[in-house]
């Protein structure tokens, strides 16, 4: 069977095996357990990652500790603070494993060398930015025209089983509302606590 990620890295486009052994000579498979971070707010990352097993959230917290979920990442998806690394600067946000977690972890500058190599990366690059763009435009437009409601039923699309998989405290901060009121959405949907 081949590699999943190698595998993803073909969905996208070909990538030529001389060329998949060099991303296989850059890459580590890392284990993070539940609530351990991947990157803390405030540290300069020197890696990105992608999700083999389990799911993060990226995460801001303020200075009296409330924090704010920006979102969460699933399996085949990439884990990165991207501006802080072009920037070579420290994260404005945290990523935080929310489960045990399995990730490939890709050393940047080695990243780097291989995207000014061959064109096969400069497509993965293009792929990869431009869902990231789509996601980040949709999530603008969920918070702009719609009510909590709304932006709950899109997030149980987006996200099928992740009710089940996280506490409800991060599924509201996730929506930009408190626990009580997606209690309340909760029990006019009549969706049933576990």
């Amino acid at each position: 069977m081949k590699d999943p990620f190698i595998h993803f890295l073909n969905n996208i486009t070909l990538i030529p095996p001389e060329e998949e052994e060099k991303m296989k000579a850059i890459i580590k498979v890392l284990k993070y357990q539940k609530n351990e971070h991947y990157l803390l707010q405030g540290q300069t990352p020197n890696n990105f990652g992608f999700v083999l097993k389990g799911f993060f959230r990226y995460y801001y917290s303020d200075e009296q500790g409330n924090e704010f979920t920006k979102g969460f990442f699933p399996e085949n998806t990439f884990l990165s603070s991207y501006s802080a690394l072009i920037e070579k600067r420290e994260s404005y946000f945290g990523i935080q494993a929310l489960e045990d977690t399995e990730i490939v972890s890709i050393h940047f500058e080695k990243w780097k060398e291989l995207l000014n190599g061959h064109r096969c990366w400069s497509e993965v690059l293009i792929a990869i930015l431009e869902k990231g763009y789509s996601k980040k435009v949709e999530r603008e437009r969920q918070f702009l025209l719609f009510d909590a409601e709304t932006r709950y039923r899109i997030f149980l699309k987006e996200f099928p089983g992740m009710e089940k998989r996280i506490s409800q405290h991060l599924i509201a901060s996730y929506l930009g509302i408190t626990p009580v009121a997606l209690s309340r959405i909760r029990r006019k949907m009549g969706v049933v606590n576990a």
